[in-house]
């Protein structure tokens, strides 16, 4: 009598580590909040302290210029890398890529040495926000997806907005060396965070297996095309918005309360187009956030160059955009995933990424080309129809099943 052929026996992952409340997603929050923590002072901190140590205006700009210069560069090399190591390793190397660096700030205000500095922080912001939004599908099954990306929303998004001013008032009146060293520790300690986590992934729970891989197997990038319009273009908005503002407003008030609202109702909107998606399916936003986001853009440009009274329609143009641009970034990275297939998540997230970076760029030097010929108002007005010119593309991918 002849046996049955054995059948390797597989382990099926704990569900306690994988899930939207497993322990690997709230490690893999912990350790995005401990990154970005590093990467939003240095926003503002690093451009004074380039200041402080003689630099002009051009060279204090580059700082922040660099370091997304090679955020983009790392994300074009990110294929390379995902064939080559895991989402964990590469947000390993991210964390530390940017964190030991910012110690070095410390050394020398000398304009060079800050750009030496910052461009190798970009390698690792770009390596941790690529592998950081992957591994949150990775970790999730489809059905938590939606709710899922808009945490990881808000993890990415509080720093932002508590420690960009934060990091300024300890800059000024603590000093700036403890400022860089404390960032620079929460960066680095977001690696054995990630160490913890088991590697297990949420499709494996579900099937009890391994996802099955193929060598040389890559997802096709034009089902994503659509997505990446839409987000690059509100993106070009926002960098244009977050760069000219304070130069387009007259009240000293207006701008730094328009872009606090801004960035809290981003993070708002980025949560409720979560619970929405995984409620009503994924994409189901994608008209209605876009034309949010191009109302918006209308009142920042009513409100541009307008002698008084801009404080309240400034602000309310905020949340206006805010709220949709928070919907629209859930919603493209939801449908982007699902896309690219259990095995794309990581060619789906450099390709958000890179549409999000690259466009805030692209924003801030067009809206500045633009405002030389017709003015902050004329350069807003520009951004918004440009917008508006998408909404057929939005409203095309929000009929797809």
């Amino acid at each position: 009598m002849v046996s049955p052929p054995s059948v390797p026996s597989v382990r099926k992952p704990d569900p306690s580590r994988t899930g939207l409340g497993g322990r690997d997603f709230r490690l893999l929050m912990a350790a995005t909040l401990g990154t970005f923590a590093n990467y939003a002072p240095m926003l503002s901190v690093v451009p004074l302290w380039a200041s402080g140590g003689g630099a002009a205006h051009s060279g204090v700009g580059a700082t922040t210029g660099v370091t997304m210069a090679t955020t983009v560069a790392v994300q074009l090399c990110m294929g390379w890398l995902l064939r080559r190591f895991t989402l964990r390793q590469i947000f390993m190397a991210g964390a530390v890529l940017l964190g030991l660096p910012t110690f070095g700030y410390a050394l020398s205000s000398s304009l060079g040495w800050v750009l030496g500095v910052s461009a190798v922080r970009g390698l690792g912001f770009g390596m941790v926000a690529v592998a950081g939004s992957a591994l949150v599908a990775d970790l999730v099954p489809p059905a938590q997806r939606g709710r899922a990306v808009g945490l990881y929303g808000i993890g990415v998004g509080v720093p932002q907005v508590l420690l960009l001013p934060l990091g300024v008032w300890c800059a000024e009146h603590v000093g700036y060396t403890p400022v860089f060293v404390v960032a620079g520790v929460l960066s680095v300690l977001a690696v054995p965070l990630v160490w913890l986590m088991s590697g297990q992934r949420a499709d494996e729970r579900e099937s009890g297996a391994p996802a099955a891989t193929t060598p040389g197997q890559a997802p096709r990038l034009r089902p994503l095309a659509t997505p990446w319009t839409l987000l690059i273009t509100a993106a070009c908005a926002l960098g244009g918005a977050t760069s000219f503002l304070p130069l387009a407003l007259a009240e000293p008030a207006a701008a730094p309360a328009a872009l606090f609202t801004l960035t809290g109702a981003t993070m708002v909107g980025r949560w409720l187009a979560g619970v929405r998606s995984d409620r009503a399916g994924t994409g189901s936003l994608l008209v209605a956030s876009v034309a949010t986001c191009a109302l918006g853009m209308g009142g920042f440009a009513l409100a541009a160059e307008t002698a008084t009274g801009t404080t309240v329609l400034a602000v309310a143009a905020g949340l206006v955009y805010g709220l949709g641009f928070g919907a629209l970034q859930n919603d493209t990275l939801v449908v982007m995933f699902r896309r690219a297939g259990p095995r794309g998540h990581g060619v789906a997230s450099t390709a958000w990424n890179m549409a999000y970076d690259a466009g805030a760029g692209l924003g801030s030097l067009g809206v500045g080309v633009l405002a030389q010929a017709s003015g902050m108002r004329g350069a807003f007005a520009a951004s918004a129809l440009l917008i508006a010119c998408v909404l057929p593309l939005a409203w095309r991918e929000s009929r797809h099943p």
